[in-house]
């Protein structure tokens, strides 16, 4: 390999021998590699038993091969699966976030064969029908439209219905970032494999071999959230951030048994304008309550807890080291979820629109989000299915720490997600020593991302009021 060296003279910056010098900067957790999120682990790890003294042991999660293997098992049995309906288990509520992914992703790819399958019939019966009326088409094309399903139609101008995406260009481009979801994905079904393998956290805390390494990726991996998350987050940020009260009034319970119903069968669920805000937040409320291990996880709980014995400005850093040591469905998934809270909480105040009309605000402050959600995400023991209170399992003390460690995440959302320059430094430090072929690599690809650092993605419905009263 090519030297590689670095220079510590003011910024952080590594040289090599096929480019420019690169000079580390904060850059999105998700942005990173399989690899590197593995070894920020391990870091992240170091980093908190040397500079934050917690008075507690930490341990990493739990994120061992069962959900792979059940990935595999269900993904093999998706092709011999006669209906849809003999499914029985529940696929979204009480069970591990990681099976919702799985599910997620079978559902899609269930979902994208049918379509593909109507797609070809209709482009059979349309063939005929141009045969029939005098119209002349090569034996190619009809020997297409009549294939398998793994095959794609090579014009798709001749079908007057909307197309189904290019699946290979996604394929070839291995390890995009542009997917926003893993239940947008329509790669093949070891891309998923591959992008379920990160973080083994029995290995992460310094006994990891360099053969597992060596199977990581050198590409991001995709976001892992919830199908059931991402759709209720995107449903309140367009209609609910004007609504007083925000996941504190109560809802229907009945329509939310329904839509639990919805989701858990495996339906095709579409929140429109139709569905009441109040519904589709205790909707959200239930999944996190309902999870047999909190998202911000049961071994990581007193951890949390303790970042509040912190001084204040040491508290931050602790909580982000700690996420960090977060399997990737539940950090990726907790970022989505501090986004909308993040968003919901700029509202919280009246404000004018443009024409200096008043806006009412939805009286949720990061405060109020936090006393609300913040049993939801911390907690160590399962809930009833009653609506509970702070203290209804943890005592008085420990109820406002979850509440201001979660409050804090929800005002510092914009930095919690991004890796700073020196833990970006340690982990390709870590790598230098056991994986040097690849540490090139690395710097060339970020070389190559050279566009400022990207901006918290916003929306029209996002956009903080521009006038407060």
């Amino acid at each position: 390999m090519n030297d590689i060296c670095m220079s510590l003279q003011g910024d952080i910056t590594w040289n090599t021998s096929l480019g420019p010098s690169i000079s580390l900067k904060p850059v999105p957790l998700q942005s990173l590699s399989e690899l590197e999120r593995v070894r920020l682990q391990e870091v992240a790890f170091r980093r908190l038993i040397r500079c934050h003294d917690l008075g507690c042991h930490i341990t990493i999660p739990k994120y061992g091969h069962k959900h792979k293997k059940s990935l595999r098992k269900k993904l093999d049995s998706l092709s011999k699966e006669k209906s849809r309906d003999k499914e029985t288990s529940p696929q979204a509520f009480g069970i591990p976030l990681s099976h919702v992914i799985i599910n997620d992703r079978v559902h899609k790819l269930r979902h994208d064969h049918q379509r593909e399958e109507q797609s070809n019939t209709t482009e059979l019966m349309l063939s005929f029908l141009h045969l029939s009326s005098g119209f002349k088409r090569p034996n190619k094309e009809l020997s297409s439209s009549n294939s398998s399903l793994s095959s794609t139609p090579e014009s798709h101008n001749d079908s007057p219905l909307p197309s189904t995406p290019d699946i290979a260009s996604r394929t070839s481009r291995r390890g995009g970032v542009s997917v926003d979801c893993i239940t947008d994905l329509d790669d093949n079904q070891a891309r998923l494999l591959e992008a379920l393998q990160l973080s083994l956290p029995d290995e992460a805390a310094g006994n990891r071999k360099k053969p597992r390494d060596k199977k990581l990726s050198l590409n991001p991996i995709y976001r892992q959230v919830p199908r059931i998350v991402d759709l209720c987050c995107q449903h309140l940020e367009k209609n609910g951030l004007q609504t007083v009260g925000i996941f504190r009034v109560g809802s229907s319970k009945k329509r939310v048994r329904q839509l639990r119903e919805e989701f858990d069968q495996g339906w095709e669920v579409h929140l429109s304008d139709e569905h009441c805000v109040h519904d589709v937040a205790a909707l959200l409320k239930k999944f996190l309550r309902d999870l047999p291990d909190p998202l911000l996880t049961r071994e990581l709980y007193t951890a949390f807890i303790h970042t509040m014995l912190l001084d204040y400005s040491k508290q931050q850093s602790a909580i982000q080291l700690l996420i960090f040591l977060l399997p990737p469905s539940n950090s990726d998934t907790l970022q989505r979820i501090l986004s909308l809270l993040s968003t919901v909480s700029s509202h919280a105040e009246d404000s004018l629109d443009t024409e200096r009309r008043k806006v009412p605000g939805n009286k949720m402050t990061s405060r109020n989000l936090a006393t609300i959600l913040g049993p939801n995400l911390l907690h160590k023991q399962k809930s009833s299915d009653k609506e509970f209170s702070v203290q209804s399992f943890v005592h008085a003390e420990e109820s406002s720490a979850i509440i201001s460690v979660v409050q804090r995440m929800i005002d510092a959302y914009d930095m919690l997600f991004m890796v700073p320059a020196d833990l970006q430094n340690e982990v390709l430090i870590s790598l230098l020593e056991t994986d040097s072929d690849v540490v090139e690599y690395l710097l060339r690809r970020r070389a190559s991302q050279c566009s400022p650092t990207p901006r918290r993605r916003c929306s029209p419905s996002r956009t903080r009021p521009p006038f407060r009263l």
